[in-house]
């Protein structure tokens, strides 16, 4: 993998691609900038290189083309501030952006609006991933969490251009092929979130290499159902359960399934709310959270472990009476003396919720 150790950006124009895809405040303001952080040794690398202009590319939220609610503008400031150097944004009208970023002075940095206000992006038209590529002599991939879209400003302009990988991207790679290849074992994985069917190459891909795979999340509803429980109002896939069923039966004891939950009738009723056992959820009452049981089982699971990979979370954890599973797994992993990734923007998120993520590898 080219890294930006292999590619000469000084004096020239410098596209990188970054995941900027954060969540915005009601005040206009980014509320949570782990991932604009996350990209700043890469573009302090470039800019101790003295470029001639280094030019951001980022998509924010999935409009269907121009939005005023999703310019990149509250974006720049952050970044500007972390950075500590204007960014300026460019406008949405590419011969105007291309006519901005020829007049910039020396060693600017400039954001190219939100990437999904261009039909081209998601389509990874040839003519936009050109046009792309002319605001750049070089190019680097920074951006990790999106990278494995087949996107105008990820394959496309890397087909176009001497392209690296950032300082984050060249990380990440680092660290998943450790996890991939000889982790320190016990080796434990926590997979949360939706659907069963968003996570089912993952689930697949871990289950032999894993001491344990813990499930928790709306997608652990579908392997109750295909347990034969019933799941009340609950979030599930039924389409999905042939497949739970066929996991659990080849898994062994390595797939380690909720024991009890935390339901309640609706999401604004948590006054309803009450743990029940795997088997005893009502009819007219949906899960919403791993129950306390779950909770220890899994903070048992995890005490001994050397080597943890958490994706999504427990439960409806923006909901401080369905957030006790989210959070104890988060606690759980930060007194683990081992190594700890955690993956997905809603774990990511969970965890700075709850003052940790500095204790995460």
């Amino acid at each position: 993998m080219r890294t930006l150790d292999d590619l000469d950006v000084t004096g020239r124009r410098v596209l990188v691609r970054v995941d900027y895809n954060v969540p915005l405040d009601g005040s206009g303001g980014v509320a949570d900038d782990m991932r604009i952080r996350a990209s700043v040794p890469t573009l302090r690398r470039i800019l101790e290189r003295e470029p001639r202009a280094v030019v951001i590319l980022t998509s924010l939220g999935r409009p269907k083309g121009y939005d005023p609610k999703l310019v990149l503008a509250p974006v720049a400031r952050r970044a500007s501030e972390l950075l500590g150097v204007p960014v300026t944004v460019l406008p949405f009208e590419l011969d105007e952006a291309e006519g901005a970023a020829s007049g910039a002075a020396p060693g600017s940095v400039l954001m190219l609006e939100n990437l999904r206000f261009y039909p081209g992006e998601t389509k990874n038209d040839p003519e936009f991933a050109q046009q792309l590529a002319s605001f750049g002599d070089v190019y680097v991939n920074d951006a990790f969490g999106t990278a494995h879209r087949d996107h105008a400003s990820i394959t496309g302009v890397a087909r176009l251009l001497p392209s690296a990988a950032g300082v984050l991207m060249q990380r990440e790679v680092s660290v998943l092929s450790g996890l991939l290849g000889e982790p320190e074992r016990p080796f434990v994985a926590v997979l949360g979130g939706a659907k069963v069917s968003d996570k089912i190459g993952l689930i697949q891909n871990l289950l032999p290499r894993v001491d344990s795979l813990l499930i928790g999340g709306a997608m652990a509803n579908t392997f109750l159902l295909a347990q034969g429980h019933e799941t009340g109002r609950s979030l599930v896939e039924p389409d999905k359960v042939g497949l739970a069923a066929r996991l659990l039966g080849s898994s062994g004891q390595k797939l380690v399934l909720p024991v009890d939950f935390v339901v309640a009738r609706s999401l604004d009723d948590p006054g309803s709310a009450r743990a029940v056992r795997a088997d005893e959820v009502p009819e007219d009452m949906a899960i919403y959270d791993v129950g306390p049981e779950t909770t220890e089982m899994f903070a048992d699971r995890l005490r001994a472990a050397r080597t943890v990979v958490w994706n999504g979370p427990m439960g409806v954890f923006e909901s401080e009476r369905f957030s006790e599973g989210t959070f104890a797994v988060a606690r759980a992993l930060a007194r683990i003396n081992g190594f700890t990734v955690v993956g997905g923007g809603d774990s990511a998120a969970a965890v700075e919720r709850a003052g940790l993520s500095d204790r995460m590898d």
